[in-house]
């Protein structure tokens, strides 16, 4: 609670990168960590849960980041529905810490993390409503990047 408090109150913002605590946890319930290594991994899953919802319950302004390299490339996206279940925010808000506030954090907000003119065209489109299904930004059919194109999966059905 406190450090949530001093967080928003100082402005530091939280990138909690979830998935590197939803791999540990799978890997101690599976029984590939056991011992002292399992309940750490556990405790410190449980403990991401926990700050992350002090975190949103204190407004502590939260970026989408991820350990890029260390997971498979191409996953990330998975990192959404995780601060929507592991971290109580609403899709909205996890959309936003993806792309507005993730922009702002790094001082980009200039140039990116909205769609507006005169702004880097960065543009990943989704079958599906994530406001509805968290998920389906999981599942990339479109992706530019400053204005050029690097994937269209038009064809894909659902």
């Amino acid at each position: 609670e406190e450090g949530a408090r001093l967080m928003r109150e100082r402005s530091a913002w939280l990138v909690p990168t979830v998935s590197a605590g939803e791999v540990v946890e799978q890997m101690a319930k599976s029984g590939r960590l056991t011992g002292l290594r399992a309940e750490k991994a556990l405790a410190a899953a449980a403990g991401m849960r926990n700050g992350i919802r002090l975190a949103v319950r204190h407004g502590v302004p939260i970026a989408l980041g991820s350990d890029a390299g260390v997971g498979a490339h191409g996953t990330n996206g998975h990192e959404f529905t995780l601060l929507v279940e592991w971290g109580g925010m609403t899709p909205m808000q996890a959309i936003v810490a993806g792309t507005q506030n993730a922009a702002k954090l790094l001082g980009w907000d200039d140039r990116l993390g909205t769609l507006m003119t005169g702004k880097l065209a960065d543009v990943v489109a989704v079958r599906g409503d994530p406001l509805q299904d968290i998920r389906v930004v999981e599942r990339p059919l479109f992706v530019m990047k400053n204005g050029v194109i690097y994937r269209n999966d038009s064809s894909v059905t659902p």
